[in-house]
């Protein structure tokens, strides 16, 4: 019985959901010691960032982080925003190989809505939840230098393609310093994805990208990546729990990852690789998503883990 029916049938029984309360809290405590002075990094979006009960879930979330000593940086998206925003300008998406083509007008409607709008709505969400936040974007204090990202689409019998997507960029380097800084002085950082190369242009970049990026500059415990969806499926559609990095590659060789899921693993193995201890795809749809994935010994979601954190984890008798 999970803990959710537990509570259920808890509910007409005072002594019985208080021992369950109990029995939560204690299951707590040795995660939020061993994650005491870490810093997590959580990339937010999708419907974790629409739905109003759970925008005010992910705030307390992260102001009970803060409250247990833990480091949360924040790395956000803003998708439907900018698409909403560039219908009301009358400014048509174009979209290659699931890619937004931005060019200089479509550039600075992202610039304006993700670093002027979504960035300072989650700022503001987090300050009143008692949390001091503070927003950025790659362009504070050279948060984010980036490059113009170069796609070359295989095209089977054809010769390669070589897609030109404007102003979308990726991670060439994350500067730590304004980040650590923050840290030391108990702010909580927000980051909008826009970066700049260093010519000063500005590029629109893959929010999990970045999250993956700043998580592996900042050699976080862990990187949590909200999602729409349950975590990695299978073949059969059931939810896989726990993998190793092997696995997690094999899943690509065997065609299991497809669609958007891709980028987010092909992330999570990159940070995995510089020094991340634990990656996770999580379930931003489920109130408390990110309490409940840390905290507890089973989580709700996907982790992905290096061969040595796996056997780890196996040695001390629980997944996570």
């Amino acid at each position: 019985m999970s803990q959710t029916e537990q509570a259920a049938s808890c509910c007409a029984d005072p002594a019985a959901y208080a021992k369950l309360q109990s029995k939560v809290l204690i299951e707590c405590l040795p995660y939020m010691r061993q994650f005491h002075g870490q810093t997590v990094v959580i990339k937010y979006g999708g419907h974790a960032m629409k739905d109003e009960a759970l925008k005010k879930a992910f705030a307390l979330n992260i102001a009970l982080l803060k409250q247990v000593g833990i480091n949360p940086v924040v790395v956000h998206g803003g998708g439907p925003q900018i698409g909403r925003m560039l219908e009301q300008l009358h400014i048509q998406s174009q979209f290659r190989e699931g890619l937004r083509v931005t060019d200089d007008a479509t550039m600075d409607v992202v610039e304006m809505v993700l670093v002027g709008k979504v960035n300072k709505e989650i700022v503001n969400l987090l300050n009143l939840s008692g949390v001091k936040a503070v927003g950025l974007s790659g362009k504070d204090g050279q948060l984010i230098r980036a490059r113009k990202m170069e796609m070359i689409v295989n095209g089977g019998n054809h010769a390669p393609e070589i897609i030109d997507l404007g102003k979308v960029g990726e991670v060439m380097r994350v500067e730590t310093t304004l980040l650590r800084s923050l840290e030391r002085d108990n702010f909580v950082p927000v980051i909008a994805p826009v970066g700049v190369d260093e010519n000063g242009e500005t590029y629109n970049i893959n929010a999990d990208a970045v999250a993956g990026a700043v998580a592996a500059a900042l050699r976080a415990k862990r990187l949590l990546l909200l999602t729409d969806v349950a975590g990695i499926l299978d073949k059969q559609k059931e939810l896989i729990r726990s993998l190793t990095t092997r696995e997690a590659v094999e899943l690509f060789t065997d065609g299991t990852l497809t669609g958007g899921m891709i980028p987010k693993v092909k992330c999570c193995l990159e940070a995995l690789e510089e020094g991340v201890e634990k990656a996770m795809i999580v379930d931003g749809r489920v109130e408390n998503c990110i309490l409940l994935e840390l905290f507890t010994d089973k989580g709700i979601s996907t982790e992905i883990v290096g061969e040595c954190g796996m056997r780890a984890a196996v040695s001390c008798g629980c997944r996570r």
